[in-house]
């Protein structure tokens, strides 16, 4: 081994850091240098793949977990004290003995951590150990240890990848590798991972990437060959560690980031720290703890000097020092300012920090194992990823949601279509689905005919119109819609009957027949790119029902073949969580393009020239080799049109990176050439496929999105072929839209375009050439496909249905009776929003709504100005005194940007407080989680975000409490939350028994130790006043150790996380109990648990000190019997507040130690503290009646206040909590009963809804429609409208 100096080892360490940190990285092969010492190796700069999650080593666990330690500043407070004790003019006690309460706190929270840490080594060393192929002239076996960035590594079938490789090469003929991201995103759909066709034996090419990020969905890379030709390469190359690859034999590929660089590693974040509100509170009240415990001292201080001062002369027992030196009274005052904080203290509660680490981790084991909230489909239940703000769910005062898959179910139902300006309602599918779901009456078909208005409503000039409003018995069927049942889904995500199984509308079928005899072979009818775009426009993957998806053990051996070594194994394997790909904001890119094709040979596309496409009149079940077809979506929209195109007849056979297989209805085959996907992206808000046409040779662009956005693209070749009131196709089109948002549905528009061959040409090089760069190509890309979708043709429309989840009104009807305000933040269109509103009961039918959807600043103020004048004068008005406004807001994202603007910002937060409910509309992910940061911050609130999606991550990040679940959009928002759970509803049950348990209990617990503390320290104050303030105790110190770290330390952990003050089923049925149990930590209650145990230390020690005055007992007798005393007064102050046996076995046992080690201590340990000599006190006591006299009279005169203050009727804890011990009481028929007697009585208690006055400006018109098209204003060019839905009336405001 050669000597290398530490300049030189100074110098490539700077020059490895300084090769990390670029923006881009050039890799090799290490092929070429196999066998050369590290110092030569190309890579040699890039971490190895062994990764080390520890925080510590066996060596520097010590020092290490002391310095975590001491970031406590409690921990640095008691250490201080102790240490402080060695100095012998101010030491209180044995100075070793003062170490001992620190030593086992300290050494306790080590032992955690410890256990902790080495669970952490256990994983890395299996992970670490796991087997792999890695190529070394042939594929040998080696660990995830081995590998190296610049190795070649092989990867077979069910396989998990061992670090994030650049494909190379497959066994796929069609150069395509399929993988589950599972373990990174939860989504268990298979991503289809395309190779840039490289030998990895010849690979000679250099591979520039972008350094390590922690972004799943985006890569950026080229391949630069010998010759100079880069090749582009993306996210749709790279296999990523931990996946699993499927459905494929295997697959090599080239190492870019290993160990703690890949994907995977950085975006294991570990577990959250935060800190709750609670401990916030806890902070200070540990400061007033340490004034308190300084005025203490300082009364000790200035006692001592006073007494010495009052002497008349130097009493026997002041020891001069050696040189018969005393100190001056003052200076002893000094000094005696230390001695009592050494000797005081306990006043901080020493082992508070550790029990609440206990409690908590208590608390999230109830929480997991609550079943209640377990979902048996899924196999999923609660899970707790921030371990120290359990106790904030029972403060939260704000919940902000999203809509789809949060609200809803996210699972897709395809109800109606559009196409070509005429809609198809679908009336035999919506009498399937009523059938399915248990429903009485049919579907409503509203579209065709105008609705019988339920509510009368006036324009402007005076006219009458109905309202198209969606009708109220919409709400009420919304209401009462009940999930299919669980037994129709099936084990592939996306594919339940109600999803998959589709009832053709008999017209569009005859109307596909007779496009199909206008049009020939020639496939230019508009009716048949309709179906052809639902079919192809999409990133669905077809597999075979009998994939075989199940991971395998595998026995490894090493192998220098390399031939397959795994064994696969037929079982079933559930498939879940999915994520949206045009609902979504946030999506894999997954762009591919091929270059120009000038031409096809005709052999080709023989005997499919002349197929037919002829539909039959009858919905025609497919071959049977399409039964055996498995589509796997990566969102329900695309899974719910692929089977609605399917009922048509159009049948997705097959999709590979060159080309999508379509089976017409006529049974013949279309193999489209894949030229282009262009992915969605949340500007956009649209995707699309360009395919070449196998009959008419033609470059086709199929395009689908949101109808804002498509829309504004349109140009109008087919508006020739319609006549009458066909041909504005647009118009009709929009109004079918407009009819689908108001019944609550999703929509999409789709569209077809033509593109030359030169302008594909000159636009497939612009796009090759995005895809190449490294810098900027994200906004490359995006403009690419911005160039090629202008001047689009619309095909139609579709109308999805994604249904409520199970609860959803119950659960927010719960939340608001709670006190809880809810916001819905979605992208949705304002009327599918506010239809779901109102289906879910965030909006009431009695509700006043403020629609507020503008443009202009100017109008945007004024309307909160006008509106906020009547929110005001309601509230001042005293005929309002018991009443309060019933108003839901309703507000769109481009009037949301003004909102909170910095001049409007505080205006609109006014309203926002009087709302009961805020529905924004049309909202980016970035204003998601601004609106959640400004009512944080500005109105210093309690924030909870829930939401499934990508979209939802930065909104969850932002509030104080994020909560994900685990639905159909993959596990991004999950793995960014603090608590995961599995449906909606389970929110309801997390937060008003859950939340109010753990806050009750912490809160009680917290403010129990520092009573206990408080009341024990006094009794060493009070005796100062009888000993001249000298420091002395007269309790043993070895006692008072042991009585703060065992006696008294279990009780109240235990209460802390069993507790309940309140049962479940009472706070599920009165949830204002939510409400009233936020208050249970504050100001006042601390102080009046600090007046009281100042009270109990009071009787505690003067009734005791009356009964042995005038006699000759020493010391530690008159301690003993204050100890005793002490301890059954701080026990049974908690008994009044418990309530199960479990709490007075744990009592009665601390009770039994307290005896037992006494009972010892002072029988053996004779000098453990000279010069004190505590034999045999306790048994002494123990024989004399007094003690126990005194045991029971102390006890309850020190214990009578508490006991009346709790147990008064209604003097603690109010009406609510009165209630609520009286319901726990009731047999639970009766409880029942009563509660529901008692709700009906409150909801018809008949609170005034707000009926606000008339404004004086602006003027007040007659009632429109609550969605007008208003005229607008000829000096601002805008609208803004005030709607008010009530039972009875609507107002709408104009300027």
């Amino acid at each position: 081994m050669t000597w290398t100096s530490p300049l030189e080892l100074v110098r490539d360490a700077l020059r490895g850091q300084r090769a990390r940190d670029k923006d881009l990285r050039s890799l090799v092969s290490n092929l070429p240098y196999e066998g050369l010492e590290k110092g030569k190796q190309p890579n040699r700069y890039f971490p190895g793949n062994a990764i080390k999650t520890t925080k510590y080593s066996l060596l520097l666990f010590i020092p290490v977990n002391l310095f975590e330690q001491f970031h406590r500043l409690a921990n640095i407070y008691f250490v201080g004290l102790a240490i402080l004790n060695f100095i012998p003019v101010v030491n209180a006690f044995q100075p070793e003995v003062a170490l001992i309460p620190i030593c086992v706190i300290m050494s306790l929270t080590a032992l955690k951590d410890a256990w902790e840490d080495f669970r952490r080594y256990q994983s890395d060393r299996k992970l670490n150990n796991m087997p792999c192929f890695i190529y070394k002239k042939q594929y040998m076996g080696r660990h995830w240890k081995d590998v190296q960035v610049g190795d070649f590594v092989k990867v077979f079938c069910n396989e998990i990848i061992p670090a994030d490789l650049l494909l190379l090469h497959t066994s796929d003929t069609n150069s395509v590798c399929l993988v589950e991201m599972s373990n990174l995103d939860g989504e268990t759909n298979l991503k289809q991972r395309r190779d840039p066709e490289f030998e990895p034996e010849s690979f000679n090419s250099i591979v520039v990437c972008e350094k390590p990020n922690n972004n799943l969905n985006h890569f950026k890379c080229f391949v630069e060959k010998p010759d100079k030709e880069k090749v582009g390469a993306g996210i749709e190359s790279l296999l990523l560690r931990g996946c699993t690859v499927r459905n494929t034999d295997h697959a090599v590929g080239f190492v870019v980031f290993a160990g703690h660089e890949t994907k995977s590693m950085l975006n294991n974040n570990g577990p959250r720290y935060k800190r709750s509100k609670l401990e916030r509170k806890l902070n200070i009240d540990v400061i007033f703890c340490v004034i308190l415990l300084f005025a203490m001292c300082l009364v000790g201080a200035v006692g001592h000097y006073s007494w010495l001062q009052a002497l008349p002369g130097v009493p026997p027992y002041l020891v001069p020092d050696s040189s018969g030196h005393l100190d001056s009274p003052s200076l002893s005052g000094f000094y005696m300012f230390f001695t009592m904080i050494i000797l005081l203290q306990v006043l901080i509660p020493i082992s508070l920090y550790l029990s609440i680490e206990l409690v908590k981790i208590g608390q999230i084991f109830f929480i997991n194992n609550d079943v209640d909230m377990y979902d048996p489909d899924t196999n999923s239940r609660v899970q707790c990823k921030s371990l120290n703000i359990t106790e904030d769910l029972g403060q939260i005062e704000y919940i902000f949601s999203d809509k789809t898959g949060t609200l809803t179910e996210n699972k897709m139902v395809y109800r109606r279509c559009s196409v070509m300006g005429t809609e198809y309602p679908h009336k035999d599918n919506a009498i399937r689905l009523a059938v399915l779901e248990g429903e009485e009456t049919e579907e409503d078909v509203i579209f065709d005919q105008k609705p019988q208005p339920t509510k009368t409503t006036r324009s402007l000039d005076g006219s009458l119109e109905g309202n198209n409003f969606v009708d109220t018995r919409q709400h009420h069927r919304g209401r009462r819609r009940r999930k299919l049942s669980r037994s129709a889904s099936t084990d592939v995500a996306f594919s339940s009957e109600l999803e998959t199984e589709v009832v053709p509308d008999r017209m569009l079928l005859q109307q596909l027949s007779r496009a199909q005899s206008s049009s020939g072979s020639g496939m230019i009818d508009p009716y048949l790119d309709f179906f052809l775009a639902l079919t192809i426009c999409n990133t669905v993957v077809v597999s075979m029902a009998t994939a075989q998806r199940q991971r395998v053990i595998s026995h490894w051996l090493p192998s220098p073949s390399g031939s397959k070594i795994c064994s696969i194994c037929t079982s079933c394997y559930r498939k879940r969580n999915r994520n949206g790909t045009i609902a979504e904001d946030s999506v894999i890119e997954e762009d591919h393009i091929k270059t120009p094709v000038k031409g096809m040979g005709s052999e080709d596309m023989d005997g499919l020239q002349t197929c037919s496409l002829h539909a039959p009149s009858l919905p025609v079940k497919p071959a049977a080799a399409s039964d055996n077809l498995s589509y796997e979506a990566e969102s329900p929209d695309e899974a719910a049109l692929v089977h609605a195109a399917k009922a048509y007849g159009f049948i997705l056979l097959a999709r590979t990176p060159d080309s999508v297989t379509v089976r017409l209805p006529s049974g013949k085959e279309l193999v489209f050439e894949l030229l282009a996907t262009l992915t969605f992206d949340s500007t956009r808000k649209r995707m699309s496929v360009l395919v070449r046409h196998p009959i008419t040779k033609e470059y086709v662009l199929y395009t689908k999105g949101a109808d804002y956005a498509i829309m504004e693209l349109l140009g109008t070749p087919y508006a020739g072929m319609c006549s009458g009131n066909q041909k504005n196709i647009a118009a009709d089109t929009q109004h079918h839209l407009d009819c689908y948002a108001k019944e609550g549905l999703r929509t999409l528009c789709f569209t077809k375009k033509v593109v030359s061959e030169k302008l594909y040409e000159s636009w497939s090089v612009n796009r090759q050439r995005a895809l190449a760069a490294i810098e900027n190509r994200e906004e490359l890309v995006m403009d690419s496909a911005v160039e090629l979708e202008t001047n689009l043709s619309l095909l139609g429309a579709t109308g999805i249905e994604d249904r409520l989840q199970e609860s959803v009104p119950d659960t927010i009807v719960a939340l608001r009776e709670a006190g809880i305000q809810v916001w819905v933040l979605t992208g949705d269109k304002t009327e599918t929003a506010v239809n779901i509103g109102y289906a879910c009961r965030l909006l009431e039918e009695e509700d006043l709504v403020i629609n507020m959807n503008l443009v202009f600043q100017l109008l945007c103020t004024s309307l909160l100005d006008c509106t906020l004048e009547e929110v005001r004068r309601y509230s001042a008005d005293p005929r309002n005194v018991d009443t309060t406004p019933d108003i839901s807001l309703v507000i769109d994202g481009r009037t949301l940007t003004m909102a909170l603007e910095s001049d409007l910002r505080d205006r609109f937060l006014e309203l926002a407080k009087c709302c009961r409910s805020v529905l924004c509309c049309r909202v980016t992910p970035l204003q998601k989680s601004r609106v959640v940061k400004v009512v944080r911050e500005k109105l210093k609130v309690m924030t909870l975000a829930v939401g499934d999606g990508a979209n939802d991550v930065n909104m969850i990040q932002a509030a104080d409490v994020g909560v994900g679940i685990s639905g159909q959009e993959g596990m991004q928002a999950v793995m960014a939350s603090d608590f995961s759970i599995s449906h909606f509803k389970h929110l309801r049950k997390l937060l008003l028994v859950h939340g109010h348990w753990c806050y009750t209990r912490l809160a009680n617990m917290i403010i129990y130790f520092f009573y206990k503390n408080v009341a024990y320290v006094n009794l060493l104050f009070w005796y100062q006043f009888f000993c001249g303030f000298s420091g002395t105790a007269m309790i043993d110190y070895w006692l008072m150790i042991f009585f703060n770290l065992f006696f008294t330390s279990l009780p109240p952990i235990m209460f802390g996380i069993m507790d309940k003050d309140v049962s479940a089923e009472v706070l599920l049925g009165v949830p204002e109990l939510y409400r009233t149990g936020q208050g249970e930590y504050k100001f006042s209650t601390f102080w009046v648990s600090m007046l009281d145990a100042f009270y109990q230390s009071l009787v505690c020690f003067f009734i005791p000190y009356l009964a042995y005055k005038d006699s000759d007992i020493d010391v530690f007798t008159f301690g003993t019997p204050l100890n005793t005393i002490s301890l059954f007064t701080i026990l049974l102050h908690l008994s009044i507040e418990i309530k199960t046996w479990v709490h007075w076995v744990v009592m009665l046992g601390s009770v039994a130690m307290y005896f037992i080690v006494t009972l010892a201590y002072s029988g053996i340990c004779i000098t453990c503290n000279p010069p004190s000599n505590p034999y045999w006190i306790l048994q002494s006591q123990m024989a004399d009646p007094m003690f126990y006299l005194l045991c029971i009279i102390t006890t309850v005169v020190a214990l009578l206040p508490r006991y009346r203050h709790c147990y008064s009727p209604c003097g603690a804890w109010g009406n609510f909590m009165c209630l609520s011990r009286q319901l726990d009481r009731m047999d639970p028929c009766a409880r029942e009963q009563w509660i529901k007697e008692w709700r009906s009585f409150r909801g018809s208690r008949g609170v005034k809804c707000s009926r606000f006055s008339t404004p004086s400006s602006p003027n007040l018109e007659s009632p429109v429609d609550i969605y007008p098209q208003s005229p607008t204003v000829s000096d601002m060019g805008d609208e803004f409208t005030l709607n008010v839905l009530t039972d009875s009336c609507e107002r709408t405001l104009h300027t």
